[in-house]
């Protein structure tokens, strides 16, 4: 061998070196290649039965995909029986969806005999809906409680109602379809309307099965990403006699009116007694007046010869004798009632 090299070396126009720079090349080249492409994800691929070529590898990783992922992915339902293209993974995580959650959805689903196509469980996903937890409810009903719903029957008792609703997931309509707030919205609505139309809080005491009859009945699941399978009352609690509290309220109320106008009447009474009185002072000020005018008239009929002195005098006697019999009834009168207060004393003896 060390001869043969020697050889070569000596001659060295024969010696080949296109063929040691092309072999460099193609070492270096597969150095770079092998470096970058996983050859342990490819060869868990191979082995798995689930073939990934090194090129699609290497693509995925200069795309900045994460190759692990992916892979696992694929296997995973290549054991479970799905087919699902590598092309369709990497499209669904770069469109910025979970392919885990959607590859372990469709493998839930297919193991449950649950109908859903890949196209559906990546619309579902991307919709930022939870399609594996979409899956298991479907598998295993799920309960909601609601918080309590307090309403008013007609009797004026007010009810507090919890209750439990059992629902599971609506596949076929989890793309559009609205949320658990929505059911949570629509029973509590459903609650208030049957304890509202109830004639009597004891009807419902007495049966509360009335209050889930009518709520499924009215179909509240419409339109919905679930299905409700059935409504359960939880609980049931008396509040307060509302009924009586606004006979009180009215009660009061009109109390207050009544007060107000009898008010308005008295102020009105006084208003009229001031009036009353200032009208009293007035004619009393008119007669004064008209007293005063007297003397006058007197002295201008002295005057003008209509009045004599004898008539003068006449009319002065006539205002004497009613003076003094004005003094005589009042006397009478001061002596009957002292007679009065005398005979009750004896009497009271």
């Amino acid at each position: 061998m060390m001869n043969v090299i020697s050889m070569l070396l000596a001659d060295g126009d024969r010696f080949p070196w296109e063929w040691i720079v092309a072999l460099c090349v193609v070492v270096v080249a597969a150095a770079v290649f092998f470096g970058m492409v996983p050859t342990k994800l490819w060869f868990r691929s191979l082995v798995s039965g689930a073939h990934i070529s090194m090129i699609r590898l290497l693509g995925m990783k200069l795309r900045k995909i994460k190759v692990e992922m992916i892979v696992n992915a694929y296997i995973s339902s290549k054991k479970a029986g799905i087919r699902i293209p590598v092309d369709e993974l990497e499209t669904h995580y770069m469109a910025g969806g979970d392919v885990i959650k959607v590859v372990d959805a469709l493998i839930a689903a297919h193991s449950a005999k649950i109908s859903l196509t890949t196209q559906d469980a990546k619309a579902i996903d991307l919709a930022g809906r939870d399609v594996l937890d979409a899956v298991r409810s479907s598998v295993n009903p799920r309960i909601i409680e609601t918080p309590v719903v307090s309403a008013i029957t007609k009797d004026g008792i007010e009810l507090r109602v919890k209750a439990r609703v059992t629902v599971k997931a609506n596949i076929a309509k989890l793309v559009g379809g609205a949320g658990q707030d929505t059911i949570v919205a629509r029973v509590g609505e459903g609650i208030i309307t049957t304890l509202g139309s109830s004639s009597t809080h004891k009807e419902i005491l007495r049966d509360p099965n009335l209050i889930s009859k009518v709520v499924l009945e009215k179909g509240l699941d419409e339109g919905t990403a679930f299905e409700i399978l059935s409504i359960d009352i939880a609980d049931i609690d008396i509040g307060r006699n509302v009924g009586a509290q606004l006979l009180i309220d009215q009660a009061e109320a009109d109390m207050h009116i009544a007060q107000a106008k009898a008010e308005e009447r008295r102020a009105m009474a006084i208003a009229y007694e001031h009036e009353m009185r200032a009208r009293t002072q007035e004619m009393k000020a008119q007669v004064v007046a008209a007293e005063a005018a007297v003397p006058k008239a007197m002295a201008d009929a002295f005057i003008k010869g209509n009045l004599g002195i004898m008539d003068y005098y006449k009319m002065q006697n006539v205002q004497a004798d009613t003076t003094m019999r004005s003094s005589f009834a009042g006397g009478n009168k001061n002596r009957l009632l002292a007679d009065n207060i005398d005979g009750d004393s004896r009497g009271n003896k």
